[in-house]
């Protein structure tokens, strides 16, 4: 039944990345130019992401969401209002929440993944809050999300070069 209500189907979000067709100016002069991507936060019921539109925040295409790393650009789209943002998010979060994650240098895709947890109550789910890489080792902090105003910040370390024998 078309009208069924989300709520009653299995939800899933899923951070992933989409590719744009910019490319960031540290690359500009390389001979072979990575392409730029960036993290989007998706919704997925019942094996079918929710199409969204988001921008890109390099160089500000908009790109509609279709599945779970693609992306159709949208010309002429940049100045769209659906678009979700970072201050959109903040004020369906509690204040304590929100002064945390704007300590943190984080993306629209961070602060909407907090909301679902949230929303959906998911309760043990964790978010990475930043993390460094030396020699090997990967360090940093997480953001567990134990209810709706209860969260610890926890520290993690591990090996990021596995040997292959």
């Amino acid at each position: 039944m078309v009208d069924e209500k989300i709520d009653d189907q299995k939800q899933y979000g899923f951070k992933h990345m989409v590719q744009c067709r910019c490319m960031l100016p540290q690359f500009k002069q390389h001979p072979d130019p990575p392409l730029h991507q960036f993290a989007v936060f998706s919704v997925m019921v019942n094996n079918d992401v929710i199409p969204k539109f988001v921008q890109c925040p390099n160089c500000g295409l908009v790109h509609k969401v279709t599945d779970i790393n693609k992306s159709e650009i949208k010309h002429g789209r940049e100045n769209m209002s659906a678009i979700m943002t970072i201050d959109d998010v903040r004020r369906s979060l509690p204040d304590e929440l929100v002064d945390l994650l704007s300590q943190h240098e984080l993306s629209i895709a961070v602060w909407e993944q907090v909301k679902f947890i949230i929303d959906n109550e998911r309760w043990g789910s964790f978010i990475v809050l930043a993390s460094d890489e030396e020699d090997g080792v990967r360090q940093g902090k997480l953001l567990k999300i134990l209810g709706k105003t209860l969260y610890n910040i926890e520290t993690f370390i591990r090996d990021e070069i596995m040997e292959l024998k």
